[in-house]
């Protein structure tokens, strides 16, 4: 492959998939500023490695991977507990999202469960991995996955009965101490 014929395959492949990982990482972490970093950092450490990862067949999943690595890796930074913004309720918001604003109070509910059901939830939902694909993805068992999901489910489920009024703190919205 020719490094002009790679960047051509890459930038096509980010123009298809860029906003489905963007609202992934949002998902994720609970901040639009966060999830563009995160994407960012994923998609050059996947370009790095494009070849081969074109050549496995899943450059999709990989990436998948590395975001949520990238994830991991920022929630156990120090600096995480840091925000920068004046109002973290504005975090909750981008201009261009596509996501409805009657989700709102499901991403509120979704940033209150535990960051590893959340997780879970997210690719099993909104990525919709199968429990085995999600397992392979987080390097843990199938057990764990359906687990955590019943956790994570039931854990959102009761958050949407809390009055968004009422709702805790979220858990993983990145700087919240």
């Amino acid at each position: 492959m020719t490094d002009h014929s790679r960047e051509t395959d890459f930038r096509a492949w980010v123009l298809e998939h860029r906003t489905r990982l963007r609202t992934t990482a949002f998902l994720l972490c609970g901040d639009w500023y966060l999830a563009d970093d995160l994407v960012q950092d994923a998609l050059g450490r996947l370009y790095s490695r494009w070849g081969k990862v074109v050549a496995g067949g899943g450059p999709r999943a990989y990436a998948r991977r590395i975001l949520c690595n990238l994830h991991t890796d920022h929630r156990r930074r120090p600096a995480r507990r840091e925000i920068s913004a004046a109002d973290v309720a504005s975090l909750h918001t981008h201009p261009h999202t596509h996501m409805a604003e009657r989700d709102d109070e499901l991403i509120a509910a979704l940033m209150t469960i535990p960051v590893g059901q959340r997780t879970v939830v997210v690719l099993r939902f909104f990525e919709d991995l199968s429990i085995e694909q999600t397992a392979v993805l987080l390097r843990t068992s199938p057990g764990n996955v359906k687990s955590q999901t019943s956790r994570g489910l039931e854990a959102l489920r009761s958050a949407l009965r809390t009055p968004p009024t009422q709702h805790a703190r979220p858990t993983g919205i990145e700087g919240a101490s």
